[in-house]
């Protein structure tokens, strides 16, 4: 259960793409490293946080999705980094059920995401196509994304109804949101509208679109869990993406030295000894992303009271790292046998990041599993001060307390 609680990546583990030839042993135990070791090049792989995405799919997936063009309803900038397309069915149970979450994702991420939406109507639904074309003649008159809510939102209510009176509560929804409602029902069955809702699901069978609600997310088909924080945390490692290191760090650190961290966090400071001697990738690599403003604005992701915190993930999911990893660094004369011990968080042997974690009482199940590379020498009353914060609570996960940033002194 231990274990489990501290792994950092995604659904499916870490794929590792080697950075020059890794080795396979580990720094000696109690070895003092004064000098840049001869194969630390070796030492570290490069990993991408959007490789442990759920379900991700394979690149030929990505060439099968058309480009973004005017002829799309795009909802977000044009730059955003993260572009997610749905297929919809405006009478599609799950599309309604998904559209709040779409809506709230684009509110989560003003900047950084937009949405587009390709109709797919699916002939089984009486109404499919019909409410299609009402998106789309509301479109003319710059209505399409309020109609497009309308329907979603009110889907129990006209899903039932006949086609003539589902005529009439398209006027109505017309008058709701400021379109002209006669303009609506004559555009609805031009001939204009007619062809290109059906051109637009003629497209998604020949892409072999499975189903609706279907999302394609940055080109490529995406097939994983629908559920808001689960695409949530697709983003934010998307986005990490841009945050991460492109190489290995420089080896910089003198063994014979002391180096100090104190972590700025908005409940207080906490300073932490770092041990250089025994495990000097780790505070090598931990110094490299403090001076490099990797753990500025940044949460303490998950807080188990009387337990731990871990933090070191500027995606706030638990999953995110540095771009690189490098490998346990295990010595007898470390071991998690007091409150504020310090720790690497991995997902298994030799996966080490960015992320870490703080102790709050002995934990003698951890030794040999995971790097001592500090101890809490000033703060303790911070750490256990820390808010609590469980990822498994989906929507209702507490937001957490942030590092401001992480300062090193060098003695």
């Amino acid at each position: 259960m231990m274990k489990r609680h501290i792994i950092s990546p995604l659904f499916v583990g870490l794929f590792l793409c080697a950075c020059n030839q890794a080795i396979t042993q580990n720094p000696t135990s109690g070895s003092s490293i004064t000098t840049i070791p001869a194969n630390y090049q070796g030492y570290c792989t490069l990993v991408s946080s959007t490789e442990t995405t759920p379900d991700s799919t394979d690149e030929a997936m990505r060439l099968l999705v058309p480009a973004i063009t005017n002829d799309d309803w795009v909802d977000g900038p044009g730059e955003a980094i993260v572009t997610i397309v749905e297929y919809v069915d405006y009478q599609c149970p799950g599309c309604a059920g998904l559209a709040p979450d779409l809506d709230q994702l684009r509110l989560d991420y003003p900047d950084e995401l937009r949405i587009v939406v390709r109709h797919f109507p699916n002939p089984v639904h009486d109404k499919s196509l019909i409410s299609a074309q009402a998106a789309e003649a509301a479109g003319v008159q710059g209505g399409f994304w309020p109609m497009t809510k309308t329907l979603f939102e009110r889907r129990a209510e006209w899903s039932l109804l006949n086609a003539q009176d589902f005529e009439d509560w398209l006027q109505l929804a017309a008058v709701n949101i400021g379109i002209d409602p006669e303009i609506l029902v004559n555009d609805l069955k031009s001939q204009v509208i007619i062809d290109k809702v059906n051109a637009a699901r003629e497209e998604a069978i020949s892409l072999g679109i499975p189903y609706t609600p279907f999302l394609v997310i940055n080109g490529v088909m995406y097939q994983g869990p629908r559920e808001y924080s689960i695409l949530k945390d697709v983003i934010s490692l998307m986005l990490l993406e841009e945050r991460q290191i492109t190489g290995c760090p420089p080896y910089t650190i003198d063994a014979a030295k002391q180096y100090i961290a104190t972590l700025e966090t908005e409940k207080g400071a906490i300073v932490i000894q770092l041990f250089p001697d025994k495990a000097p990738f780790a505070v090598n690599s931990f110094v490299y992303l403090a001076r490099n403003g990797f753990y500025n604005d940044i949460t303490f992701h998950r807080v188990v009271q009387g337990y731990l915190a871990q933090t070191g993930d500027p995606s706030g999911t638990g999953y995110g790292g540095p771009g690189y990893a490098f490998p346990n660094e295990i010595t007898d004369s470390l071991k998690f046998d007091s409150p504020g011990v310090v720790g690497m968080a991995n997902a298994g042997p030799d996966t080490n990041g960015s992320q870490f974690f703080i102790t709050m009482v002995p934990m003698s199940d951890l030794n040999g599993e995971y790097t001592v590379f500090g101890k809490v020498i000033q703060g303790m009353e911070v750490v256990r001060s820390l808010s609590e914060r469980d990822l498994s609570q989906g929507t209702t996960i507490a937001k957490g307390d942030k590092i401001y940033q992480v300062i090193v002194e060098v003695k």
